[in-house]
């Protein structure tokens, strides 16, 4: 393992929490989502089996937690097969270090996210002019400078599949950043979306600590290509899924989700796409 790994100089702690923080629900036997602040995490695998893959690694200063909520589900001193990342934002790596450190595991991201993760470049910066409410305006507060795992991050293989998730392939979700990615599995057309797509809005801070249930395209405040994010969207509406886990929000299921996730797709540009900001395209509205 190679221990020369470092977060950005700006890496810090974000004072920012909801309802739902400190909470799992079990969505099915083998996929729990554990909500971290104002972030969920996905435990994949049977806690009877001891064998599990993380998806996503929280917000900032969370090792210690996420550690003892796995070895609560799969046992003392258990450890992932793998950590597998939808994308690089501070929130969706914010204990990745540690982790590496504590459980000498891989890391594996899409190709197009591994300069974010391996310190070769920041991504564009947060828009607190952007429509949305204080979490939007709070983001300029956010860490943004590329954080450094060196030779412990991964490209995914390309043929779609995903290393130690068998069931599970991963789809390029571009839009929120170039390498983001969703998984998803046929058998029972779950879906661990990242932040292709949320269920909650975001931008919005009584909404974030509330947690209020509503489809939401990707956090407006770090998304800067909305014609990918739509076309995301809709890629991921075509798979007809049945259950999804999101990066932010309370997981969703059944008639909700499929009713939901349609009219995002039918209403992306009025429901996702702000009326202003610094990366939007006047042609969507």
């Amino acid at each position: 393992m190679d221990n020369e790994m470092n977060y950005g100089s700006d890496y810090k702690f974000i004072p920012a929490t909801s309802i739902e923080s400190g909470h799992g629900i079990e969505v099915l036997p083998d996929l729990f989502c554990y909500t971290i602040q104002i972030v969920n995490i996905c435990f994949v695998g049977n806690p009877e089996t001891n064998d599990f893959v993380l998806v996503d690694a929280g917000m900032p200063k969370c090792a210690n937690e996420i550690i003892s909520i796995a070895e609560d589900r799969f046992g003392t001193n258990s450890r992932p097969k793998a950590i597998i990342l939808t994308h690089g934002h501070f929130d969706h790596v914010g204990g990745i270090i540690e982790l590496i450190k504590y459980w000498d595991v891989p890391v594996y991201a899409h190709q197009m996210e591994i300069p974010f993760l391996t310190g070769q470049q920041s991504y564009p910066e947060p828009d607190p002019t952007v429509e949305g409410g204080m979490v939007a305006k709070m983001s300029p507060l956010f860490p943004n400078e590329p954080i450094d795992l060196g030779n412990n991050v991964k490209a995914l293989p390309t043929d779609g599949t995903v290393p130690h998730m068998p069931e599970f392939r991963w789809i390029h979700t571009p839009g929120h950043t170039p390498g983001h990615i969703s998984l998803f599995r046929e058998k029972d057309r779950t879906l661990i979306a990242g932040d292709a797509f949320v269920t909650v809005k975001q931008e919005y801070l009584y909404k974030v600590i509330t947690q209020e249930q509503e489809i939401s395209g990707p956090p407006r405040y770090l998304t800067t290509d909305w014609k990918a994010a739509k076309e995301s969207v809709i890629k991921l509406e075509k798979l007809k899924p049945l259950v999804t886990v999101t990066g932010h929000g309370i997981p969703m299921s059944g008639e909700l989700l499929s009713k939901s996730l349609k009219t995002l797709v039918q209403e992306f540009d009025k429901i996702a796409v702000p009326d202003y900001g610094k990366y939007i395209d006047k042609k969507m509205h």
